[in-house]
């Protein structure tokens, strides 16, 4: 067990079994059945609670990239306009993207999950493609700091100005390294990372990577990260998916 966090699923899978049993003897007699109303009453709406669906350390790790991936959307609507047109973006939109792009993705996924959690086991267990990856990943988690200290400076102004144009290169560059960076995490390395556990230590990373959100950002992290990156969205026009379903081919 890591840290001696108890596994969640054991203490409830405790509770039914104690539930279970106390029905079973009020069935036999041993136990007077409970016929006050308000009790009754309390069952059902306790019964109509919705259980919570617990997300397993990689699903966390997989929405979390979808945030990112959001965000790297502002960044390239962000780059298409400022080569048409710079004054048609606003520095206060990418700033704030960036900010959010460091806490929730730097500072916390990366920092927090990925290099300590992921990438070690990786690099101590694992076995020919897969253990290349965790040096790359690295390198590119440093670069990408970088450019988001990059982006924040620019953006501090009122205007981009003069600067539009290697911005929005700096942007595109991030875009494209970011885009086959989670890619290869969703598809080669969190699935070698959760081969190489054993369901008892990847049930426990379940509580432990909760538990670290929870740290890091109180009881709804994720769900002020998907507002904010949806407030980003409606401030620069691009929350309507529809928009961006492409005409039908050529004929």
């Amino acid at each position: 067990m890591i840290n001696g966090i108890q596994n969640r699923r054991d203490f409830f899978k405790g509770g039914a079994a104690g539930v279970g049993a106390a029905f079973l003897f009020a069935a036999c007699g041993s136990l007077p059945a409970n016929t006050n109303s308000a009790n009754t009453s309390e069952n059902k709406n306790e019964e109509k609670e919705p259980e919570k669906i617990e997300v397993t350390a990689v699903e966390d790790l997989m929405r979390e990239h979808g945030i990112l991936r959001r965000a790297l959307l502002v960044y390239s609507e962000a780059a298409l306009r400022l080569r048409k047109n710079a004054n048609d973006v606003q520095p206060a939109a990418l700033q704030r993207t960036a900010k959010l792009f460091r806490a929730f993705g730097e500072d916390y996924h990366e920092k927090k999950l990925e290099e300590t959690y992921i990438f070690p086991r990786i690099k101590e267990r694992g076995s020919g493609a897969d253990a290349k990856y965790p040096d790359i990943l690295i390198a590119q988690h440093t670069r990408g700091r970088e450019i988001t200290d990059y982006i924040i400076s620019v953006t501090a102004s009122a205007k981009i100005g003069a600067e539009a144009g290697a911005f929005a290169d700096t942007l595109d560059g991030f875009v494209r390294m970011y885009q086959n960076h989670a890619a290869r995490e969703d598809t080669i390395v969190f699935p070698a990372w959760k081969g190489l556990l054993s369901a008892g230590e990847y049930d426990e990373l379940n509580d432990k990577f909760e538990d670290i959100e929870h740290e890091q950002f109180g009881e709804d992290g994720f769900e002020d990260a998907e507002k904010q990156i949806s407030e980003i969205e409606a401030t620069l026009g691009i929350d309507d998916i529809s928009k961006f379903t492409p005409p039908p081919p050529p004929k």
